[in-house]
């Protein structure tokens, strides 16, 4: 690929209705997604996590003269991965995505059975001697929130985040971005019903908890009493979820979450402690309260 002096290529996208241009920009649709296999990542911090953690998925990177300098361990990164690196004009890369911030790459989506995830993951945890620790979104419809999740997942040291029912696309555009990068760091499976995620994750040892501010377990009591053995011998009672064991946390929609059918499917139902006087926590949120609980005791 021809250079400039200073290592960038040149210039070699000035038409912002070429066809590349033109079948770059139609990944934000669904269809086009699941036609061609491949999706949009958006913006420096996504990409260059792709780049990092996922070169063999990254089909092509994009960026303008300006963004190749600022971000210059990005295009050494991509160049020295061997990727197809591409520098276009800011209309451009514009009219590919007017979220890119001047850097975009298409990555091949990378699929995620569930069953093979589940299982792999249990027996790398089971050799380093640790647990299990899911998230599972039920219907989880807003790309933001899910993104938000994926990344807390991921800071809370989570192995594996499950879309299940008619959640969200996973490579929805704003899901990517809100992951900021977490979707590389982590699977993150989709297509599976809630009974179907539930149903692994018990058979690989998880104790799958449900929450809702209808629970009859309070967070930070089991928080207290992670580790302990739940025998009645030190006053936690046998039914008692351990937290510090392999933990499936499932998440419902935003709006009415989780409903009595689903919840049922849970081994118990944990509400999170509301001190203040807000009347609720929003789903990422809860979530990352949630995760950081687990992340804490298992550690």
């Amino acid at each position: 690929m021809p250079r400039t002096s200073s290592g960038i290529p040149d210039v070699t996208l000035a038409n912002p209705r070429a066809d590349r241009v033109k079948q770059v920009r139609a990944l934000s649709g669904r269809s086009a997604r699941s036609r061609h296999g491949q999706f949009l990542v958006e913006g420096p911090q996504g990409v260059r996590e792709a780049v990092r953690h996922a070169a063999a998925d990254v089909r092509d990177v994009y960026l303008t003269p300006a963004t190749a300098e600022r971000y210059d361990e990005i295009l050494h990164d991509a160049l020295d991965s061997g990727l197809h690196v591409h520098v276009g004009t800011p209309e451009v890369l514009e009219a590919m995505s007017p979220d890119a911030q001047g850097v975009l790459a298409v990555v091949r989506a990378r699929s995620h059975g569930l069953d093979e995830a589940v299982t792999t993951l249990a027996r790398a945890r089971a050799a380093e001697g640790r647990p299990l620790l899911v998230a599972v979104l039920a219907t989880v419809r807003d790309p933001g929130n899910a993104g938000t999740v994926i990344r807390a997942s991921d800071a809370a040291g989570a192995d594996l985040v499950v879309l299940a029912g008619h959640s969200v696309d996973p490579h929805n555009p704003k899901v990517v971005r809100s992951t900021a990068g977490s979707l590389f760091h982590l699977p993150v499976v989709s297509g599976a019903t809630l009974a179907e995620a539930v149903a692994a994750l018990r058979s690989v040892g998880c104790v799958v908890l449900a929450a809702d501010g209808s629970g009859e377990h309070d967070l930070d009591d089991l928080l207290d009493v992670a580790g302990a053995a739940p025998d009645g011998s030190a006053g936690v009672p046998v039914e008692t979820p351990d937290l510090a064991g392999s933990t499936a946390w499932v998440f419902g929609n935003e709006a009415w979450g989780l409903p009595e059918a689903d919840r049922a499917l849970a081994d118990a139902v944990v509400r999170v402690p509301i001190r203040g006087q807000a009347e609720s926590l929003n789903l990422a949120t809860a979530a990352t309260v949630c995760l950081y609980a687990s992340g804490r005791a298992q550690r």
